[in-house]
């Protein structure tokens, strides 16, 4: 087993095979496998309790398989990473890392904290920051058009504007891949559609997206591959057009759905 501190260009980004995995005294997975490949953009739906949140944690290497022949899980071509190394490839915006941020963590805190894969930069990892990383983290918040926020603590920011701060954080590293998981949770109209359009622009310009979500509506069309979980397993994956097919969508919520498209979104309403 190694220590990762590269990818391989023919590595998958994602690879689980006849993986079991559990957390706590709950048995999530049993025998799961998926491969998904580095430059695809993918979402993964499921009910609540099918095992979204699991599949991230697995992803940032907060849980491992158990150890049995022939199970693993790879990521970029390795089981084992230095997560800093690891953060350079994958960036990963979820709610519960925002929520783990106390209100008083500036936007520019929360940002160069991407490059120690920590919770801010307190006490003496704050004497490791240097001047690249500062003017890295300002560059990346300019871009994400919350640059006069820099010393703005979280507590007076817009729900919108925090989770720019972690799309900010995970972008710092110029990764080529984003993990989100439900992006746009929490945020009205206005914030939603612009947070989803820097997705957009960000898939448009060669970043490989996966989004975890149970909403339709949050999946860009630039995303052409859907993974159905439904109770620890994949119940179906394929393109999205097929995926996101009312039949599919009523079996594995257990209530009928139905689904309209309009200009390459998926919207789901009662069947």
């Amino acid at each position: 087993m190694e220590t990762g501190n590269a990818k391989s260009p023919d590595a998958k980004l994602i690879e689980i095979r006849n993986a079991t995995i559990w957390r706590g005294t709950s048995r999530v997975f049993d025998c799961l496998n998926l491969v998904i490949a580095q430059h695809e953009r993918v979402a993964v739906l499921g009910p609540n309790g099918s095992g979204k949140t699991t599949l991230l944690k697995i992803i940032n290497r907060e849980l491992y398989p158990v150890v049995k022949p022939d199970s693993f899980v790879r990521i970029l071509g390795l089981e084992t990473w230095n997560v800093w190394k690891l953060r350079e490839h994958i960036g990963i915006v979820s709610h519960d890392l925002q929520q783990r941020y106390t209100p008083d963590t500036t936007a520019l805190e929360v940002v160069v904290s991407g490059f120690y894969a920590s919770i801010g930069v307190q006490g003496t990892l704050a004497r490791h920051v240097n001047e690249d990383q500062l003017g890295a983290a300002i560059e990346t918040l300019g871009d994400l058009g919350i640059g006069s926020l820099q010393n703005t603590p979280l507590r007076a920011m817009s729900t919108g504007q925090q989770r720019r701060c972690l799309l900010a954080r995970a972008l710092v590293h110029q990764p080529d891949t984003l993990i989100l998981d439900e992006p746009t949770a929490g945020l009205d109209f206005a914030a939603s559609f612009d947070y989803l359009g820097r997705l957009r622009r960000l898939a448009e310009a060669g970043r490989n997206i996966v989004i975890v979500t149970h909403h339709l509506n949050e999946i860009p069309p630039e995303v052409d591959r859907v993974v159905l979980l439904k109770n620890g397993q994949v119940a179906a994956d394929g393109p999205k057009k097929a995926v996101l097919s009312s039949e599919i969508l009523s079996k594995v919520y257990e209530t009928p759905v139905r689904v309209a498209e309009i200009d390459g979104y998926y919207l789901a309403y009662p069947g």
